[in-house]
């Protein structure tokens, strides 16, 4: 997006990182590894639009620490909060609502072996990464959206941040901070999953030609404070099967045991299903009434919740990285492993990558240009290799689901040792999955008991989420009757469904004329699912004011 013509007030710096996640800050902290190991000065500013370093961090999170060691190989004397290794895995198929069955772990694809991985909070290891950053010298400013590209001559030259103190009608309130322009030699996007300035950079310079649609799923998650006695710190629970096969869709239940007697339990659904009536959030609130899983959180506590959409599609569906002025990295780009379920070391790995390709061209005199060979150097890379590895995965998953596709993968990585000869695609966009409500069976979900399962509202209440209601709303409808002509005749707008914080509902109109969709913005947590899966393409997502949105803790 082309900036305003006036310019506002400015601040330069030599790299410009955009998203505070484990790819930006590990870029962040190479970056200035670089330079401190040649001896040179390099100014390095990452802006991030939660509260605080790990605000917005949502993630399982079964952690692979080979990126970290790659970027801190004294990680463990530094303290990086990994401190619950995995001690056993379960891989559980649940046939119905009551019984299930553990896959033998000769039965299980290598890449879901959990041995040397750790059972952590990804927002933690965020927050000390960036601890690690300032200290080598990096600015971060948290509590700033990126609101905007800043495009000259076809190059990228940074960002605008995002105004505050806007009211809904676009009036400024006392307090009004104006936006300002970040510039830098090279900006890095790192957003994470369906960035929104990536999507628009992705669109532009047209860096998805030729490859696959990206795919998603929308990951559901709660953090449990539990019996002491019902906790094996390091026990790592995933299932398949049951609910979702129920309704023909695919993705994956699981249950990490971390360290003081607390569990992380989610629901991982894949957003190629095509029954616009299932609902993710309540197909996770009956994952959690199933004996394998009840059986942990009974008589526990719900302390946390949350839920933020993660690329799937692959190394198939993975964009070119670079363009002039910048480079897209880690979710942002979709480099998750969806074979391992993992997708932050492979972040990591993307952002260090990055890193050394733009100090490298720093240091050739490259103030902007296209880094062309970046291409060249993620193919010579292990990530390169470990995700061109699972390019069959996600495919065989949503061709084939579950079970089969968990056969596929057991034959390529167990039998074979490699992949197929040959690449399975998933060519059509999750957004188009979608049948006709009328040609699918409606879902008759249970209500909560408000002991395992909950509503959508207490649950957004324990995201700590927050948006300043008079503010211009951060979801955005290109054409505001399309929800009422089109997705609610045809899919029963499924907004209403998909999303998992309550904030589209289908209500009487205003004007007493029928039926209107009405956003209730300040419940969003930023999960992204509606700029993914609604079926007209008709909502975008853009940032709200900075610092809003939830405020996850040890999440």
């Amino acid at each position: 997006m082309q900036a305003d013509s006036e310019e506002p007030e400015t601040m330069e710096f030599d790299v410009l990182i955009v998203g505070g996640g484990p790819a930006g800050l590990s870029a962040a902290c190479r970056l200035k590894q670089l330079a401190a190991a040649a001896g040179e000065e390099l100014s390095v500013c990452v802006v991030e639009k939660g509260s605080e370093i790990g605000a917005h961090i949502l993630a399982g999170t079964v952690f692979e620490p080979s990126a970290l060691a790659a970027l801190f190989p004294d990680w463990q004397e530094r303290g990086a909060p990994l401190q619950t290794p995995v001690s056993r895995d379960e891989i559980l198929l649940l046939r119905d609502s009551e019984t299930a069955s553990r896959l033998p772990n000769l039965l299980v694809p290598k890449n879901m072996h959990n041995h040397g991985n750790y059972v952590i909070s990804l927002g933690n290891l965020c927050r000390w990464l960036a601890e690690q950053a300032e200290a080598l010298g990096v600015e971060i400013y948290p509590g700033f959206t990126a609101a905007r590209t800043i495009i000259e001559d076809a190059c990228v030259k940074g960002v605008l941040t995002g105004e505050m103190g806007v009211a809904r009608d676009g009036s400024h309130k006392p307090g009004y901070v104006p936006a300002m322009a970040l510039r830098a030699p090279y900006t890095l996007f790192t957003e994470g999953c369906r960035g929104h300035l990536g999507k628009q950079l992705i669109a532009q310079f047209k860096l998805d030609e030729g490859r696959d649609p990206q795919h998603y799923g929308i990951g559901i998650k709660e953090l449990w404070d539990i019996d002491p006695a019902l906790h094996e710190p390091g026990l790592v629970v995933h299932t398949t099967g049951w609910p979702l096969n129920e309704n023909d869709a695919t993705g994956g239940g699981f249950l990490y045991h971390a360290q003081n007697n607390q569990v992380y339990v989610g629901l991982i659904t894949d957003l190629s299903y095509s029954n616009p009536h299932l609902s993710p959030f309540d197909e996770f609130q009956r994952l959690k009434h199933h004996p394998r899983i009840s059986r942990y959180l009974a008589g526990g506590k719900r302390v946390a919740y949350g839920a933020r959409a993660l690329s799937k599609g692959g190394f198939n569906a993975l964009p070119k990285m670079s363009f002039p002025g910048g480079l897209l990295l880690g979710c942002d780009a979709g480099t998750l492993n969806s074979s391992k379920i993992k997708g932050s070391h492979t972040a990591m790995a993307s952002g260090m990558l990055g890193a050394e390709a733009v100090f490298e061209a720093l240091g050739n005199g490259l103030k902007g240009a296209e880094i062309s060979d970046f291409a060249q150097r993620f193919q010579a890379s292990a990530l390169y290799r470990e995700l061109y590895a699972e390019r069959n995965f996600g495919p065989a998953m949503h061709k084939f689901g579950n079970y089969i596709g968990g056969a596929i993968a057991f034959f390529e990585q167990n039998i074979l040792r490699g992949s197929l000869p040959f690449t399975l695609h998933d060519r059509l966009a999750d957004h188009a999955s979608l049948k006709p409500a009328a040609e699918c069976s409606r879902i008759d979900y249970p209500k909560p008991d408000n002991r395992l399962s909950f509503d959508r509202l207490s649950s957004v209440f324990l995201s700590n989420t927050n948006h300043s209601e008079d503010q211009p709303v951060h979801l955005r409808l290109s054409d505001p009757q399309l929800p009422i002509t089109v997705n609610l005749p045809i899919y029963d707008e499924p907004a209403q469904r998909y999303c998992p914080a309550g904030v589209y509902e289908v209500t009487a109109a205003d004007d007493g004329s029928g039926k209107q969709l009405q956003i209730n913005a300040q419940n969003c947590v930023h999960c992204k699912t509606c700029d993914i899966k609604d079926p007209s393409q008709n909502i975008t997502w853009v940032t709200p004011e900075g610092g809003d949105g939830p405020n996850y803790p040890n999440m």
